[in-house]
Parts: structure tokens; sequence; C-alpha cells
């Protein structure tokens, strides 16, 4: 006989290894399911044992040339049906139908079928036909449609096989009984059963809900097959004609021994919860499934939890924790995750650690590398699994020794010439440079930008932890080994100059950049650091993305705008990740409205603003096109900072570059300035020049020397800025003559006043 096994996503691994230890043959993995061949005996066993599995279908025929909803009746009407019901019992049809054009309701298949399956009965019968019974049926029927080609099944196991029937209760968020099982065959645990004969390695889910981890953990630690967890449990081929019940009694007997037997084994396994309910719910349903005596089951906030709680020296960790999908995803959420992982890392040192989320950006919170993920989906919702292992303090001192050695070893051989230049520049830089910044307070700052020209990068240092070294892509005549020479050398000569590990130095190669490539993203490790600018905190993220969160080029004009800012309403466009927001925020703005058309930048923003304390309702964030926004909204506002991308070509909006559509772009910001406002208008293209006619409607006053940090004046086209006003105040604004801030000038002007007023 042949078999379906369906299943949910990214199971059929686990199933094919279920069907194998059954006894089944010709064993068939496919997207959804399973395909195998079986006796009697190995289908029944298959049934009480699959842990993963959700329906197992009996193949009855198959036919191809299916193009019509006609074709389809005719085929089925000469299936012998009456091998199956007969009018005394009734049944039910369901469906799955892909790529069948000709069909436009996939339920409409069901019904050719049922109709099919009655008017066979009837011919059968004399007249006589079973009812439909969609709620209890005796017999289900399934019918499989792929272009043209169809398949005839009968419900073998049931629907709900995956259902063990132990559940008297559950909380808010419920895990199913098949994905937990699934995320225990992921996790090492499963593969740590037997190392040692007669005892289970120590389990704990910290955050145990209902229970279904540590009862499904229980289950298999003591050979219990899922299908004998309830007396009496029947399966639809029980109604099915040639059910052998003294077979299928036998072996449940045989089943029902063997977890006698496994209940001897040394089980540990620790379920905890923050909430009294939850336990209550954990314990009965425990005790439902005749497991309850092989669970601790204990109220315990994990977040408070000490060293001397840990249950064990060493153990497994299997935990599906609050996500924020079926709950609301709020800052401490983000907390929790935050204290997991600093528990994980700190409390249970030799421990694996497997934990299951909906949601990455969460997971990034664990600060922990995860040793490998799984994909799978939970209601609906897709998850990832993440394992990890928390080194304990023995290997963790190997590790480090061992990279230690490894580093002496490298840096003790001597750098060759051209990688001795870099070093010795480098150091030049860094005796110049470092002082200045911190007699500034300054602890991200470039270092290098291109100063010898056979080496073209970028080398910016993050709070003397982090390097981030942006090599500009090589042109096409130079051989790409020597490019990649060049960069080795480049990255050598940067770890011995600046004592910061190799491992803490990311390096990216910059290109032209165009259209979506501008925005695309490089990894999903979703690892955020946090650096420190006038006082604020931002997250940066060296990795995923070309730019890590904070352009350094343009610390001097947020400090302005945080001076500006006291009682202004603040107006952000392009903002990326917010950084001059929170600027604005720091300074005392009545309000900030942040606009870009990046939702990842935007949620950036917002948890820049978060980790700053900005939360109020104050402030606003608005997906949207600048240029459109502008347009369609009436706001005013006192300060306006926009520093627009120098080319974009984002789907579903008009191209933008900066240099032929700068004058509608201002044109479109001054309408929303307020009459004594400032508009800070900045851009990075090294080739722009201002349309000199705008300055007959506005009073523009070019100060990008005065915004020019002293890390980056080896590169004075890193970026342009300007002051542009109303005409109304042209008199107020003074001309810059020398090198002076921002808040100089303004000085100035009140000074001015002050003068005019005498």
């Amino acid at each position: 006989m042949i078999f379906f096994v369906t299943s949910a996503q990214n199971q059929s691994d686990i199933i094919k290894e279920e069907a194998a230890q059954a006894g089944c043959t010709d064993i068939k993995p496919f997207v959804g399911g399973v395909e195998f061949q079986a006796d009697l005996k190995a289908a029944y066993t298959f049934c009480l044992t699959s842990r993963v599995s959700t329906r197992v279908l009996l193949g009855l025929y198959e036919e191809d040339g299916i193009e019509s909803t006609d074709d389809l009746y005719a085929a089925s009407v000469r299936i012998p049906w009456e091998d199956w019901i007969n009018p005394q019992l009734s049944f039910s049809v369901t469906e799955t139908v892909k790529h069948t054009d000709w069909l436009n309701n996939s339920h409409f298949a069901a019904i050719r079928l049922k109709d099919a399956i009655a008017d066979r009965i009837r011919s059968v019968y004399d007249g006589e036909r079973p009812s439909v019974d969609v709620e209890n049926p005796d017999v289900t029927f399934h019918l499989h449609l792929d272009d043209g080609h169809i398949c005839w099944y009968v419900d073998f196991s049931g629907k709900a096989l995956y259902k063990r029937g132990y559940r008297t209760d559950v909380t808010d968020a419920v895990l199913s009984e098949y994905l937990a099982a699934a995320v225990i065959w992921r996790s090492d645990w499963r593969k740590a059963l037997d190392d040692e004969p007669g005892k289970r390695p120590v389990l704990l889910d910290p955050f145990c809900g209902a229970g279904t981890i540590a009862i499904e953990a229980a289950l298999i630690a003591s050979d219990t097959a899922p299908g004998i967890v309830t007396p009496g449990r029947t399966f639809a081929f029980q109604k099915l004609p040639g059910y052998d019940k003294e077979l299928f009694e036998s072996i449940k007997a045989d089943l029902v021994a063997k977890s006698k037997e496994g209940r001897k084994n040394d089980i540990k396994i620790y379920a905890w919860d923050i909430s009294p309910k939850a336990i209550r719910i954990a314990k009965a349903n425990a005790q439902a499934a005749g497991v309850a005596d092989l669970i601790s089951f204990g109220v315990q906030d994990f977040t408070d939890i000490t060293a001397d709680e840990v249950p064990a020296p060493r153990g497994y960790v299997i935990t599906d924790p609050p996500y924020g999908v079926r709950m609301e995803a709020d800052e401490p959420m983000r907390l929790l995750y935050q204290q997991m992982g600093e528990k994980f890392s700190s409390l249970f040192l030799g421990w694996h650690i497997a934990i299951l989320c909906g949601d990455q950006q969460l997971l990034s919170y664990v600060d922990m590398k995860p040793d490998r993920t799984n994909t799978v989906n939970n209601g609906g919702i897709p998850c990832q699994l993440a394992h990890y292992y928390v080194f304990s303090a023995e290997e963790k001192a190997e590790r480090t020794a061992r990279a230690e050695a490894r580093k002496a070893e490298r840096l003790a051989q001597p750098l060759n010439d051209t990688a001795q230049m870099v070093y010795n520049r480098l150091k030049k830089n860094l005796d110049a440079i470092v002082p200045l910044m911190e007699k500034q307070g300054v602890t991200c700052y470039r270092i290098y930008d291109a100063d010898m020209p056979e080496f073209n990068a970028a080398i910016d240092m993050y709070e003397k932890n982090w390097i981030v070294l942006s090599e500009y892509e090589a042109p096409e005549e130079i051989p790409e080994e020597d490019a990649a020479r060049r960069l080795q050398d480049l990255v050598d000569a940067t770890e011995r100059a600046t004592g910061i590990d190799r491992d803490k130095i990311f390096v990216k190669t910059r290109s032209r950049q165009s259209g979506k490539k501008q925005y695309m993203k490089f990894n999903d490790t979703g690892k955020y650091f946090i650096v420190h600018e006038n006082g604020c905190k931002f997250l940066v993220n060296f990795s995923d993305y070309l730019d890590t969160g904070l352009f350094l080029d343009h610390r001097p004009i947020r400090a302005e705008i945080c001076e500006m800012a006291k009682g202004k309403r603040f107006l952000n466009l392009f903002c990326y990740t917010g950084s001059a927001t929170v600027e604005a925020a720091k300074g005392g703005a009545l309000s900030t409205v942040s606009v870009d058309a990046s939702s990842t930048y935007l949620d950036w923003a917002q948890q820049n603003m978060r980790l700053n304390g900005y939360t109020s309702m104050n402030h606003f964030f608005y997906r949207s096109d600048v240029l459109q926004f502008l347009y369609d909204t009436y706001d005013r506002f006192d300060l306006i900072f926009c520093d627009p991308p120098t080319f974009s070509n984002s789907k579903g909006r008009n191209s933008f570059d900066v240099q032929r559509d700068h004058v509608d772009l201002i044109k479109a910001c001054m309408m929303h300035l307020d009459t004594d406002g400032t508009l800070i208008f900045s851009c990075n293209f090294r080739r722009f020049h201002l349309a000199p006619f705008l300055d007959e409607d506005y009073e523009i006053e070019d100060i990008t020397p005065q915004t020019i940090g002293d890390d980056f004046q080896r590169d004075p086209r890193i970026h342009y800025c300007f002051l542009i006003r109303h005409k109304a105040v042209r008199s107020a604004i003074p001309r810059f003559k020398e090198k002076v801030t921002l808040k100089a000038v303004l000085k100035k002007k009140e000074n001015k006043e002050e003068d005019d007023d005498q």
C-alpha cells in the first residue's frame, strides 16, 4: 500500500526518519509531506508513533489528463467507492488543488468528487446514497489535483493525528504538539539521549506556558508513543474495510511495554513560567499525559534567577518565549530578550540553548551567535529556531588562549614593505587625530581616508573597539589577485596599528551605488552595537548593510542641530536611522517628525529614539517618499534637516537625482518652513553644485567648511551643507568669512539684533 503523510513546513526529513523506524519502505520526501510504502503493521505503527506528522492518507488511484470539472467527475465516478463506503455510513471530502487554471474555486473540485461518490453508491445500492457529514464523518476522502494529475486518497489516520489528547486547558499563546516535538527533534538534546544508557540529559523550558515542550520531551525521554497517551484513542483506519483489530492491539501492547521500560530512565525535565496560572495548566496537562512525575514545575521569573537556581552544571534549554506576534511587542519584550541573553551567557555555562522565536529582530537582542538555525511555521507565523552553545569557563579560557596564541604568532611576523607603509601612515594619523578626538569627547571617527593612492579606502574607528574598513572598488585594470593582496596588507596594517582584534575589523567594498543597490542588505546577522556621540546613544550594525547606521561626517551638523532645536518644531527628511532626530530631541525640540521611504530605517530610527528615552507622543515617524510627503502635508516647521541620497530608484516611486531634483526638493521644503525658520540642506554628491538662481528666492549660506570635522579634513568634499532661510530674514543672516560654528553664527545674529534695537 502507498501512503502520503502531510507535514508542516520543513519537517519532511523528520517524518522520513519516523517512517523508517516504523518499518515503512520506499520513502520519498516531498514539499509538504512524505510518501512511502507500508503493510498494515508498519502503517499502524507509524500512526501510533509519529510525533511530527499531521495526517496519513492511503493512496487509492491516480490519473492524468484531467482538464475540466467534467473530466474530474467522469474519472471519479468510475472508481469503486463501494469498496470503502455504503449508504449507512457518512463521508466528507477534502481537497488540495495546485496549478489548475481551469478551476476558479478549489472547493468546487471537492463538490464534484462528492457528487461522483454519491452517484456511484446510488447506482450500486438501488438509489440509496451515503450522507455527507463534514464534522464527524465515518470516512473521509481526499482529492489532490496538480496540473491535470489527480490522486484519490482515503484518510487513514484522521485529520488531527498530532493531537495527543492531553490538553485540559491552554494559555494565551499555544505551541502545537507536533511543532514542539519537531523543535525537540532539531535540538541537540535528542542526539544526547543515548549518550549514557539509563540516563537522560537535563532539559529546561524556562517559558513553559501550557507545558507542551516539557510534556513532549517527557514522552520522548520515556519512549512513550504519542498514540498511546490517551487510552481508547481511535484512528480513522478503525472504520475502514480490512481493519485488523488483533494486529493493532498487539502493536499497542508492545508500545505500552516499551514505555514502561523507558520510564525507568533517569529523566530530569524542568518547566518554569512566571505565571502561576500557566504552571497550573501545565501540571494538569502533564497529569493527563501521564508524565507529571517526570517533570519538575516551578513558578519562576527567569530574569531573576541566580547561579544557585540553575538545575545542573550542564544541560539543554529548549524554549518558546513570547515574541510579540500574538502578544503585543514593546520595549519590555526587547528587554526580556536582552536579559535572556545575559542569563544564558553568564549562568548557563556548558549548556545547549534552543530558542523558538517569530521575530528575528528580538533574537538579535539575545546577543549570542547561533551555531545554526531552522525555519519553522507556528500557526501561520514564520519562526526561527536558533541553536546556541554557551562555552564553559574552561572552554572559554582554552579558546581565548588559542586565539591569543594565534594572534601573537601573527603579530610576531614582520609586515611586508607595502603593509609597513600603511602602518606608518596609520600610526601618524592616530598620533594626530586620537588626542584631538579625545579632547572633543568624540568616540567614533575616521582615521584614514585614501591617504595613499594605492590604498584607496576609508577606515573608521568606533569606540576604540571596532573598525569599519571600506575599500573602494578597484578599477577593472587592476588584477584581482593584486587587489586582494593590497586589501590584506591594509587589514594587517590596521590590526597592527590600532591593536583591535581582526575579528572586530569589518571589511566592506564600496562601488558606485545606483538604484536599489544603495539599500542592499549584505548579511542578516541582526547584530547591533551601541556607540556614543554628544551624550546620545546610537545603534550601529557593522555587517548587514553598506553603511553602519551613523554617518560620521555629519557629526558636526548633528551637534549644531542639538544646539538649534530648543523649542523648535523639527522635521528630519530622508531621516535614515534618525540620529539627527535624536540630537534634536536632546536639544529640547518641541516636536519631531522623521520621514523616510524605508521601513527598515524608520524602525531603526524609532529604536534609537527609545534607546535615548524619547518615547513621548511628540515624536512622529512617517514612511513616505519625501517629495510626496511634502506635497501632501501642510504642517510648518521651525527647523528642517534635509539630507537626500545622491540617487534613489526604489520600487513604487519616481527616481531621484540630487543634482537634477534638488531645486524642487528645496522649494518643497521651504513651503513648510516657518517665516523665521531654518532649512539645513546637506548632500554627499561630490560634484554637487547648488543652482545659482535659488539665491534669488532665498537667503543661502554655504557652511560646508564649518561642518567638516577634524577627522575628515583630508576630504573636504565628503559632503556639502547650506543654511537656507526666507528672504524676509536676509539681514539677520551673516556671511561666513572664516571657519566658525553654526552656534557662533547664531550668536552673532543675536548680538546684531541687540545692536539694531539700541
